[in-house]
């Protein structure tokens, strides 16, 4: 009786057993880089993530405009099996706010940096709604496209004070001479209805941030009814490279809340 007793025990562990790692699958990281940036620089995210057993994709942003971007990076989070945490940086914040609209797998969206529009609002509107953006006088004369439109990149001489000032002078000159260009209609290109009012949020910042200004973060923050706010001092537009550890903490932490 005994035997047949630890057989059914058995049987039913083994039973249960999917069930129970179906509820600890960690959910996939989709990072999504801004304007003026790349994939490489959520390396330091990527890292600690990985270490600690999160499968990550740094997904595509062709920065060419809110909708078709948008549309990119939702074909990714389609192709997840299982939860997502889509992350966005700086204008990616737009992107993933799209991105997310009809994904039910999106479980969580985290703004480092980033924008977080409500309908109608756009990346140029939010900088411009409170003081401390110095991003204009830093931009390189736009190149104008063969198929029409502009690209806007940041003059590399300026690059490390206006977009990095906490990294290091030679990790700002690699990240000055990688950076990827962002259409100039793409800043000016208007949200439709945000991710943000039904998928939970989390945003991170730095105080130092010359880019977007804190002020507008704080804003948008607020208006998301964040979950949690990191105010990291002394942290410039690149907080996930110079704070990769408080970046990756909090992506984390949106992923294992309930």
């Amino acid at each position: 009786m005994k035997r047949l007793i630890g057989g059914g025990l058995a049987l039913a562990a083994g039973l249960l057993a999917p069930a129970v790692q179906a509820q600890t699958v960690k959910p996939t990281v989709v990072l999504v880089h801004g304007a003026f940036a790349e994939s490489s620089s959520w390396n330091g995210v990527i890292t600690i993530l990985k270490r600690d057993g999160y499968t990550v994709i740094a997904a595509p942003n062709p920065l060419r405009g809110v909708r078709a971007d948008a549309d990119v990076v939702s074909d990714v989070v389609r192709s997840v099996d299982g939860p997502v945490v889509l992350v966005g940086h700086s204008y990616g914040g737009s992107v993933i706010s799209e991105a997310a609209v009809g994904r039910a797998n999106v479980k969580a969206l985290v703004f480092v940096a980033a924008f977080a529009p409500e309908e109608g609002e756009t990346a140029l509107g939010l900088t411009g709604k409170f003081p401390g953006s110095t991003l204009g006088p830093t931009l390189a004369p736009a190149v104008n496209l063969t198929s029409g439109g502009k690209d806007l990149y940041i003059l590399q001489g300026k690059f490390h004070d206006q977009f990095a000032a906490d990294v290091s002078p030679a990790a700002a000159a690699l990240m000055a001479a990688g950076q990827r260009p962002v259409a100039e209609a793409a800043l000016s290109e208007a949200s439709t209805a945000p991710a943000w009012k039904s998928t939970p949020s989390w945003f991170v910042y730095g105080d130092q941030d010359r880019n977007i200004p804190p002020a507008a973060m704080e804003f948008m923050a607020q208006r998301a009814n964040s979950r949690q706010t990191t105010v990291v001092k002394g942290a410039s537009h690149v907080v996930m490279v110079s704070h990769a550890g408080e970046v990756a903490s909090l992506i984390e932490r949106a992923a294992t809340e309930k």
